[in-house]
């Protein structure tokens, strides 16, 4: 059975490395993700390959500026452009984004409008599974710039997931002074690697707060919630200094409440802030990090797994394995 003919502006990508993520495992366990993907549905998109096929004109009518064998990668969504948002330079939160998912399979379509907004060029050098974690890194540098970090803060991380280590990354880049508390003697390992001044265990420890505390020197001038559950987040807002700014950043269960002390909040003149998603713009800065070197798939990518053994995996996921992410073979 022949593949289904491309429609104009759309490109057919070969997929050399597709990685997983964690907004798959919540899919996996919770059966859905409102604004990104509901099941039944195709998974995974977080990928780097290349173009196999071109539609002859793009949706305007003109030839395409993509050819068969352009190395190439794309974030898993794109902006409409027109919207309120997009008009006030906040395309993560446009009222139309346009996701693609479907990365765990030997090819995928990509719709004309990703190619316009969000396909970028690889440079010759660029390894796959490196470009794989543009999408993730794009999220994280809409963190750091919604926060605005700069050299000299000290800035603690709660969790050690792939978006809390790659915050820490790039916050030792900017020049930050980087704490990290989370769980897992290989991901805590892999943030000391990553320029970590300081790890802290949270293996078993009940009281976050005390835990943190316990061995960091003071209050924090940032702190990135980088896990999404509700007692993260207060233990956040405990965690920051006077003046500090607190980025909710891991996005809990649909219906999870907090409680947050509104004085502290009031007299300490809190920042509180949250960043979804992330922009053509982003999406471009998290392609510079990584062809710079900065970031590297070596330091995230733990793990290999065939596509046949997919829902396997995912279970192990679950359950907490220390896979900090894996790379999925989508050719047997």
């Amino acid at each position: 059975m022949s593949p289904p003919k491309l429609k104009a502006g759309e490109v057919r990508i070969r997929i050399e490395a597709a990685l997983t993520c964690g907004t798959d495992l919540k899919v996996f366990n919770r059966g859905y993700h409102a604004r990104m993907i509901v099941p039944p549905a195709a998974f995974g998109h977080e990928f780097a390959g290349v173009i196999c096929e071109v539609a002859n004109v793009d949706a305007k009518g003109r030839s395409p500026v993509w050819k068969v064998g352009d190395r190439v990668v794309v974030a898993n969504s794109a902006p409409c452009g027109k919207c309120f948002h997009c008009q006030n330079h906040q395309e993560n939160l446009c009222d139309d984004l346009l996701f693609l998912n479907g990365a765990y399979a030997e090819s995928i379509v990509v719709p004309a409008r990703l190619v316009e907004k969000n396909l970028l060029r690889l440079k010759p050098g660029t390894e796959f599974r490196d470009a794989a974690l543009v999408e993730p890194l794009a999220c994280v540098v809409q963190g750091v710039e919604d926060t605005k970090l700069r050299a000299g803060q000290r800035v603690l991380i709660i969790g050690t997931g792939p978006i809390g280590l790659m915050f820490a990354a790039l916050a030792r880049h900017l020049g930050c002074s980087v704490t990290v508390a989370g769980r897992g003697t290989l991901r805590l390992r892999t943030a000391t690697k990553l320029g970590a001044e300081r790890v802290i265990d949270l293996t078993g420890k009940k009281d976050l707060v005390l835990a943190i505390q316990g061995q960091a020197k003071a209050a924090f001038d940032v702190v990135i919630a980088a896990v999404g559950k509700s007692e993260v987040w207060e233990a956040a807002v405990k965690l920051v200094r006077k003046g500090g700014a607190v980025n909710f950043f891991g996005g809990c269960a649909s219906g999870a409440t907090v409680s947050l002390d509104t004085s502290l909040i009031y007299y300490s003149s809190l920042k509180l802030l949250a960043s979804f998603h992330h922009t053509p713009k982003t999406v471009r800065r998290a392609l510079e990090l990584i062809e710079a070197g900065v970031i590297r798939a070596g330091d995230f990518v733990n793990g290999e797994c065939a596509l046949s053994r997919l829902p396997d995996l995912f279970k192990s996921m679950a359950s907490g394995n220390q896979v900090v992410k894996t790379l999925v073979h989508v050719r047997q």
